[in-house]
């Protein structure tokens, strides 16, 4: 079997579309979502009166002229990953000054997305015979599982073995080691290596199966990130990197050597790296520059075939 895997496109529209068309591109019979799927922020597009609207996206303000204008930006922000909101000066004011009420947005706008992103894959997928499944990862929020749910395409796995053919099943899950941002689907190493371990508990034959943790091996390489201070800057203006993958994900890896790791998390650390029976695959991730960052692997009777990391 042939399988395409991406990772980490963080509400990005067009990332998303790329990842579904990209199992008819390839020539692939499996897509395969790594986790991180919403975006991080609402981007306000903000009515000025006779039909302009300001919008300040990545700290550069533009004044917006009629609706083909505001369309076009509304498509800019999405591809960009963010969450576009047309609204006005008063309502800008009410969210700001109402206790909870710009969480309550961006759910509203993060399950809207989801809810689109599932119906068009339903369009794309439907008798096509191409399997797609997808793993929410540290900074997706509880409530997208329902959403993804309710496709009759798309299939999280999140905590599951699945089988991908006679020889190759899946173990999956989107949780991580902590991060400095304290998200969703994060834990200690201790409770980390027990959550893994009760999932693979679940396979027949680790060995042979496909590993898709969204966390990638600490010290591996592909989980090198830029250095932070104290208040969350990146130190020696971006220079310096260090490791900040999951131990916990190092330690099952080493022990069960199952013929294939998937892992994301890091956008920094596209590359492989072999551990003894083991290729570990990173992607990486571009989703803010509306590029999805893959990888076509070919699946053999208890070994890898040929893989090839893609950009598109």
């Amino acid at each position: 079997m042939k399988l395409f895997f991406a990772t980490d496109v963080h509400g990005s529209e067009i990332c998303w579309k790329k990842f579904i068309n990209a199992a008819k591109f390839y020539e692939t019979d499996t897509l395969i979502l790594g986790g991180d799927m919403t975006g991080k922020a609402i981007i306000p597009i903000i009515a000025q009166g006779g039909d302009k609207y300001k919008v300040t996206l990545l700290e550069q303000e533009s004044i917006l002229e009629g609706k083909d204008a505001v369309d076009k930006m509304v498509a800019t922000i999405q591809n960009r990953g963010y969450y576009p909101y047309v609204t006005t000066p008063d309502e800008v004011n009410e969210i700001s000054t109402i206790p909870g009420r710009s969480d309550a947005l961006f759910m509203d706008q993060v399950m809207a997305t989801v809810a689109r992103w599932m119906d068009y894959a339903d369009t794309k997928l439907a008798g096509t015979g191409i399997r797609c499944m997808v793993c929410p990862g540290n900074d997706d929020v509880f409530e997208i599982d329902a959403a993804i749910a309710a496709s009759k395409s798309v299939r999280s796995v999140e905590g599951q073995v699945i089988q991908l053919d006679e020889h190759h099943e899946m173990v999956s899950s989107g949780w991580t080691n902590p991060t400095p941002w304290d998200t969703h689907r994060e834990e200690g190493e201790e409770a980390l290596l027990s959550r893994l371990e009760a999932v693979i508990s679940q396979a027949k034959n680790p060995a042979s199966a496909v590993f898709n943790l969204h966390a990638p091996p600490y010290g591996s390489g592909l989980d090198e990130a830029p250095e932070l201070t104290k208040d969350l800057r990146p130190a020696y203006a971006g220079r310096s990197l260090v490791p900040v993958g999951s131990k916990s994900v190092l330690k099952v890896i080493e022990k069960y050597e199952p013929i294939l790791g998937l892992h994301g998390h890091i956008h920094e650390g596209k590359g492989t790296r072999k551990f003894k029976k083991t290729l570990c695959i990173n992607p990486g991730s571009m989703y803010e520059q509306g590029v999805l960052h893959g990888a076509v692997v070919e699946l053999k009777p208890n070994k890898v075939g040929n893989y090839v990391l893609t950009t598109g």
